[in-house]
């Protein structure tokens, strides 16, 4: 029970990532406010876990919906102690010569202005208890280049310099911020981009453990909401300003004896835009 008695909104949280995070802060005592514009799929998953928590319809791209969604869960809830960010999208694919503007304006909204104005108010309600744990959602496209497509690496580039410009403000505060880099879990997101089908997961964990440095062992949300835990509790409570890489040690340059990494990147280039959450 390692988050008894705190509480957590939750982005992204009716499939993948967000909603590994759910069942794994739910299990260990958290009551969660789960934020997603897949409605069915969020309250369906809110009922199943249980524990007072319950699903908010949050379009991370308005900031009145995301006031909303904190809001909400204050009230409901009293106090607000985590926020973890992980609504996600792939985004505008292709070269640069033909990447659509409308495209790439709408990635970087989706996945950097949205995470700015999840650490704005997360931080306007967590300030007056001088507590909190706010965990953003970058990438190993955010670490180096050529591991995503341009707007994407542009973006996640962008979620890790606000967490640490921000947890240098908020240190004094109380309030942590950190983020997590990861490579690619097998989500619907990154399913419909290996294979074109957002439900074949089995398929994406197969070819992802081809991929991996670590022989035979697929990246999954498990990894994720596990790393999302620990920044979460207490545990981590002399850490912030943290980029925590969860990837198999691609950023730092482990290969694997199969197909070599690298050919994953044009894959994730040159796939079709998802529209999931992840």
């Amino acid at each position: 029970m390692r988050l008894e008695g705190k509480t957590a909104l939750i982005t992204g949280a009716a499939s993948g990532l967000g909603a590994a995070a759910v069942e794994r802060f739910v299990a260990e005592g958290c009551r969660v406010c789960l934020c997603d514009i897949q409605v069915e799929e969020g309250e369906s998953l809110a009922t199943a876990v249980g524990n007072d928590s319950f699903f908010q319809p949050c379009n991370v791209t308005r900031e009145d919906e995301v006031i909303a969604a904190i809001d909400t869960a204050v009230e409901r809830f009293g106090h607000l102690d985590i926020v973890f960010h992980s609504a996600g999208i792939v985004g505008a694919v292709g070269p640069i010569a033909t990447t659509p503007s409308d495209e790439w304006r709408f990635s970087i909204d989706v996945l950097l202005n949205g995470t700015f104005y999840l650490i704005k108010h997360a931080a306007r309600v967590m300030q007056p208890r001088s507590k909190g744990s706010i965990i953003t959602m970058a990438s190993t496209a955010g670490v180096m280049g050529g591991l995503g497509p341009h707007a994407y690496a542009a973006a996640k580039h962008g979620v890790v310099g606000l967490t640490k410009n921000v947890a240098t403000e908020m240190a004094g505060c109380g309030i942590r911020v950190n983020t997590i880099a990861a490579a690619s879990m097998a989500t619907p997101m990154v399913a419909n981009v290996l294979t074109g089908d957002p439900t074949d997961l089995e398929a994406a964990r197969t070819k992802l453990a081809e991929l991996s440095p670590l022989r035979g062992q697929a990246g999954l949300p498990e990894d994720v909401a596990n790393a999302a835990l620990w920044l979460a509790s207490d545990e981590s409570a002399y850490t912030t300003g943290h980029t925590l890489t969860v990837d198999a040690g691609i950023t730092v340059g482990a290969t694997t004896d199969g197909p070599e990494f690298a050919e994953y990147s044009p894959i994730i280039r040159e796939a079709g835009k998802s529209g999931l959450e992840d």
